[in-house]
């Protein structure tokens, strides 16, 4: 699969490698042209885990969860971080404590994708595939947008592809 062919990762100059089904910054001018115009601690938080600088992302999300303690979205970070740094039963805890908050909204896919990926990480194949699936089905059925959809896709088949091989 080339790099064309990779899902974006929702931020200008990101994408998911299908290995590993982690962000990375794949276009170096592209995303740093976009951080120098956001606001949003979250996109800095999402570029620093996509360069696999989970220490500084670490102290960033410390940072902006003392003037926003009750963000779900920067508790998603935190468990990304948790994942990034091999805390798989931590970083599920906090995903599978946000599923009720979110249940029936748009963050529910992603929380599901979230937790696919801890799944994915932590070597549960199957248990991976089962939260890209869900992820998928609940985008599909809200009508996200196509590049969502194709990023849960290839996280399931990814999933899928080695719990077979087990």
């Amino acid at each position: 699969m080339g790099l064309k062919d990779w899902p974006s990762a929702g931020f200008p100059g990101t994408a998911v490698n299908p290995q590993t089904l982690l962000p990375e910054v794949v276009d170096e001018e592209a995303c740093a042209a976009a951080l120098a115009v956001s606001n949003d601690v979250g996109d800095q938080i999402f570029v620093l885990l996509a360069r696999g600088l989970t220490s500084e992302a670490a102290e960033l999300a410390a940072d902006a969860r003392l003037s926003d303690p009750g963000s779900l979205r920067l508790q998603v970070f935190d468990a990304d971080i948790l994942r990034a740094s091999k805390h798989f039963d931590r970083a599920e805890g906090i995903l599978r404590s946000l599923l009720p908050e979110v249940a029936g909204t748009p963050l529910e896919p992603w929380v599901h994708q979230q937790l696919g990926k801890v799944h994915f990480n932590s070597g549960a194949y199957e248990a991976a595939a089962k939260d890209f699936n869900k992820s998928l089905e609940l985008r599909v059925a809200s009508g996200h947008d196509a590049t969502a959809i194709y990023s849960a896709t290839v996280s399931l088949k990814r999933a899928l592809d080695l719990a077979e091989r087990e």
